[in-house]
């Protein structure tokens, strides 16, 4: 490693974790790269990243995570296969890849997200998400696909749109038809985990009934999932955890530990950095 990329890379463990990514990445883009000595394409993917952390100086750091030595870190986040790596930025996991990707696509994927210190600015006419309403986004993205029909990444922002519109079947649709390289993006990933909780809900009772239910039998545990669940969708995720942790605590195994499930779908759908921090927290606590 050379000096330059040094300054620009550092390890990780469980205890660092909160406030040498998910705290710096508030000021710092923190790119984080889960692999292991063992793991082949770690070996290429590693120096490279670690060569566009040096050139590009300070824009965003890049955070290594050896999955041998840190089980419980890389499970709290669901890793699968290595390598992957995920992008932090203002507390949350905006993107992410699975698999050792060449050097261009690595380009690609920064420059979605990140620029060189000396980069260019914005485009003037780009669109603010934040501005732009579900039902407009869906119109332009829609427009923008029949110009380019093999531009996959126009079609998740489509699902995302979809989603965030309500429009549940349409947004499943979309996902499922995406390119095998976008299944695994952090964002599509987000979605997924939203649909998920969506779908859970779509039969369940009010959340009144569901209280009554958990009051007359505390060990109702179908009942307190999908109290959990609605309460996550409707604007109260603190409460929706916490009856997650409650089946977690006392009924670990329900329906093969979806209670578990529950939590990392959740984690992966909120904006709270320090909320989805102290939750994981606490889960890791009960399982390990």
């Amino acid at each position: 490693m050379t000096a330059a990329a040094t300054a620009h890379v550092f390890d990780i463990d469980q205890q660092t974790f909160e406030s040498q990514v998910l705290q710096a990445s508030m000021d710092t883009p923190i790119l984080v790269d889960f692999w292991a000595t063992w793991c082949e394409p770690c070996k290429s993917l590693g120096p490279t990243l670690e060569k566009l952390a040096a050139e590009y100086n300070g824009a965003f750091r890049l955070g290594r995570v050896d999955v041998d030595a840190e089980q419980e870190l890389a499970a709290m986040f669901g890793i699968k296969s290595i390598p992957t790596v995920m992008l932090v930025k203002d507390g949350q996991v905006l993107d992410g890849f699975t698999g050792a990707l060449p050097e261009g696509q690595l380009r690609e994927f920064l420059g979605r997200h990140v620029q060189p210190l000396e980069g260019e600015p914005a485009e003037a006419d780009s669109v603010d998400p934040a501005a732009e309403t579900p039902e407009a986004a869906i119109n332009r993205l829609q427009q923008a696909i029949a110009t380019e029909p093999a531009k996959a990444e126009l079609k998740l922002e489509l699902a995302l749109a979809l989603m965030r519109a309500g429009q549940v079947g349409a947004a499943q649709a979309e996902l499922d038809a995406l390119p095998a390289n976008l299944a695994t993006d952090a964002q599509a990933q987000r979605l997924r985990s939203e649909l998920e909780l969506a779908h859970a809900v779509q039969q369940a009772p009010a959340a009144a009934e569901l209280e009554q239910r958990i009051q007359a039998n505390p060990e109702d545990w179908q009942a307190r999932d999908q109290l959990g669940v609605r309460l996550l969708l409707e604007g109260h995720p603190e409460a929706g955890l916490e009856q997650f942790l409650v089946i977690l605590q006392k009924a670990r195994d329900w329906n093969d530990g979806q209670a578990k499930k529950r939590l990392l779908a959740a984690f992966a759908t909120l904006d709270d950095a320090e909320l989805v921090g102290r939750y994981r927290r606490r889960m890791a606590s009960m399982l390990f």
